[in-house]
């Protein structure tokens, strides 16, 4: 699978969780149908996103962000490094981690090409705080990508909210903090939120060549 495929889900589903307070009670139900409204909403709006692209911001900030507990996973991705941040620093690298998240999904949804996406069966949950959602990424022509999607409770307002995708075996938030422990280690905290800066500053483009490809 392309680079771009990949992209694409780990943009979708890092940070996937719940439409509705009622469907918030089962996470397995809540982050398919969130996956679902999503793919639905691009694939109407397709031509006007093909001649404006950064209209896929406002999508992945309507759709998704909502619903993403980017406080929590922006602090996961700091580890150790956390107590050596200032602390006046910590609200606005809060605040630059989201937008970098927004434009994040809305970089790899312009290469969204409807892979189908099988979820595995629903299963009851009961006192779990955490629980992994398995699923399959299927496309003709390519082998299948195995994906694991990790979602916690909010123990206040008892919300499900995903901070993490696994696919083959390979961690996006450790990943992301393996990348940004060693800005941090040589630079501080200032350098990541520049860095995180410099990609939110980018417009979003659609190359519909390299798409096809």
């Amino acid at each position: 699978m392309n680079k771009w495929t990949l992209l694409l889900l780990s943009g979708v589903f890092l940070f996937c969780s719940g439409i509705a307070q009622a469907e918030n009670k089962n996470p397995y139900v809540m982050l398919e149908d969130v996956a679902t409204k999503t793919f639905s909403r691009i694939k109407q709006e397709r031509q006007r996103i093909e001649v404006d692209p950064e209209l896929l911001r406002t999508v992945m900030e309507e759709e998704l962000l909502p619903h993403v507990d980017y406080s929590f996973s922006a602090l996961k991705v700091l580890g150790k490094y956390y107590k050596k941040v200032p602390r006046e620093k910590i609200p606005e690298y809060i605040s630059v981690f989201r937008s970098y998240l927004i434009t994040t999904y809305a970089l790899a949804m312009a290469y969204y090409d409807g892979q189908d996406v099988e979820f595995q069966p629903v299963r009851e949950v009961t006192d779990e705080k955490t629980v992994t959602v398995r699923a399959v990424v299927k496309e003709p022509g390519r082998p299948d990508i195995n994906l694991a999607f990790k979602l916690r409770k909010n123990s206040k307002t008892n919300e499900w909210k995903a901070y993490d995708m696994v696919a083959e075996g390979i961690s996006l938030l450790s990943s992301k903090q393996s990348e940004f422990q060693s800005i941090l280690r040589k630079d501080g905290i200032q350098k990541v939120i520049d860095l995180m800066n410099s990609t939110i500053s980018k417009p979003i483009n659609i190359d519909l060549e390299q798409k096809e490809s």
